[in-house]
């Protein structure tokens, strides 16, 4: 049961490296980009101080991640240093941001604690290391794959309490999540979808706010309109969108779409081919 790969089927995942070899000393991570930031520690250990003096000691192999970008020193007594490989992680807009709401704003999981990830661990610091043709390209696509494998284990681990993550983690809406994420065209109703999740209405509705953050029926709205948003990417026309996408005509359609983005969906596609994308699910 693959509860991930939908949602990341519908945002772009990108990683930007911005430091990769052995740090000495001290050295600070401003928030200037208001993204997230990975840190991936193979060998050695650091201290890590956040604003306000909070800190901790971190030994290697770890994962650090930052859900915003924030501020943060890392100090390294060692005089040999400690392997790292740091990356600004953007999550895009839309189902982007739908993922990281409920993650805490630092996350630190030991890399043991993912199975698997010794293989990939070696390859992202191989590439780091040395000087080879694509080595940038390569270390970015790694990076990416470890930030998968982060949210993944903060899935089977149980870790957040609340967001998109929580609710998968979920038993029960996990269940009409994933109903809601294979069929978006389907003309789904409250009831519909708790008795897919085997709950009373009621108890489905109250159960999917506290835990998602938002009402059952928002959540769909706004996983179809990211779909929308795929599909008018790719050229598709707006009559075959909308029922694509669960509307059985194009004005509600564009009535929803309006609703969720601030813009019509001529508008919207308008400015991507203008090179500009100024909504919030851009």
């Amino acid at each position: 049961m693959d509860r991930l790969s939908p949602l990341f089927a519908r945002f772009s995942l990108s990683a930007d490296v911005f430091y990769s070899g052995s740090l000495c000393g001290a050295s600070d991570f401003p928030n200037d980009k208001g993204i997230g930031i990975l840190h991936v520690l193979r060998r050695g250990s650091l201290r890590v101080i956040h604003a306000g003096g909070d800190n901790m000691e971190v030994k290697a192999p770890a994962l650090l991640f930052y859900r915003q970008a924030s501020v943060h020193r890392f100090e390294v007594d060692d005089p040999s240093g400690c392997d790292l490989v740091c990356a600004f992680i953007d999550f895009g807009a839309g189902m982007g941001l739908q993922i990281l709401r409920g993650l805490p704003q630092f996350l630190l999981v030991p890399i043991q604690d993912i199975a698997g990830v010794q293989p990939t661990l070696e390859l992202l610091f191989a590439e780091a290391f040395e000087s080879r043709s694509g080595r940038s390209a390569a270390i970015g696509r790694l990076v990416e794959y470890f930030t998968i494998l982060l949210l993944r284990h903060t899935l089977e681990a149980s870790l957040v309490k609340e967001g998109v993550l929580a609710g998968l983690a979920d038993e029960r809406l996990s269940k009409a999540m994933m109903a809601m994420h294979a069929r978006p065209e389907e003309a789904w109703t409250l009831e519909t979808l708790a008795g897919v999740a085997a709950m009373s209405r009621s108890r489905f509705a109250k159960h999917f706010l506290d835990i998602v953050g938002a009402t059952a029926m928002d959540y769909l709205t706004d996983w179809r309109i990211s779909i929308a948003q795929g599909l008018l990417k790719r050229g598709r026309p707006l009559k075959a969108v909308s029922p694509a996408v669960g509307y059985t005509n194009e004005i509600a359609f564009a009535r929803a779409f309006a609703r969720r983005t601030g813009v019509t969906p001529s508008s919207w596609v308008a400015t991507l081919n203008g090179g500009r994308l100024l909504t919030a699910y851009s």
